[in-house]
């Protein structure tokens, strides 16, 4: 179904990326010493990686899952580097620490792709003036079969402003700090379940959730089942491209 825009009313922001691991303990230590943020929220369902205080960023929130990784990532990291020397020192310590460099059918490009320990794909890239100001993280990355029409979907989900769009790839930032988030084309249809996936909160009070659900229902997402428990305070959907993401309850908006 194609992607049309959430009503402007939907009432959400992005809270935070949520990443499924076999060893979430492990993989949460691993991504606060690459991103050198700090371990936060912790129990046997979850571990949070929060960037430290005053510094831009979306929460990363590792769970736990049975499945193993079955393909390339559609969502993944782009970590910012100041300088070439920067991002040699940022490659060798990555390498170091477990992740490995890998092929993504990316050719020659001034970026490099590694993987972290569980396989996940992540680039560290090339110094480039338009992600000052971003933090660490310079842009969480989305492959979308129709880059516009899908930032188009999820701008009033996040709450986050539409900074580029054209066919090949578009953008939205909160403002003029913090990361983007980018949506890069691809040939390739979503086909299975994501592993990295984005959460959204409401803004306003009860029932804010519902009417999160209804616009993004309305704008072309649809319930799915990845085997969470029926009684979960978080709803499951997956945008028009098919990939997954949960409206979080309005606790803590």
């Amino acid at each position: 179904m194609p992607a049309v825009p959430v009503e402007p009313g939907a009432g959400a922001r992005l809270a935070s990326v949520t990443v499924d691991a076999a060893d979430p303990p492990a993989l949460a230590r691993w991504w606060a010493r690459a991103l050198d943020w700090r371990l936060g929220y912790a129990d046997a369902g979850e571990v949070d990686v929060d960037p430290p205080g005053g510094e831009p960023g979306v929460p990363l929130v590792f769970v736990p899952v049975r499945e193993p990784k079955r393909a390339p990532n559609r969502v993944h990291l782009d970590l910012d580097t100041s300088s070439p020397a920067e991002q040699r020192r940022t490659v060798q310590l990555l390498l170091e620490q477990g992740a490995r460099r890998v092929d993504v059918g990316q050719g020659e490009v001034p970026w490099v792709v590694l993987a972290d320990p569980e396989g996940n794909e992540l680039c560290v890239l090339d110094p480039r003036p338009q992600y000052e100001g971003c933090g660490r993280v310079a842009a969480v990355v989305v492959q979308a079969l129709r880059p516009a029409a899908l930032a188009a979907f999820w701008q009033p989900l996040t709450g986050w402003d539409l900074v580029r769009s054209d066919p090949a790839a578009a953008a939205l930032r909160a403002g003029r700090s913090g990361p983007y988030l980018e949506f890069v084309r691809t040939g390739t249809p979503h086909a299975v379940k994501n592993r990295w996936h984005l959460d959204v909160r409401p803004t306003s009070p009860p029932p804010g959730q519902d009417r999160v659900v209804r616009a993004a229902r309305a704008a072309g997402a649809r319930p799915v089942d990845v085997g969470q428990h029926p009684r979960v305070s978080w709803v499951v959907l997956a945008d028009p491209e098919g990939n997954e993401f949960c409206v979080l309850s309005g606790r803590g908006a």
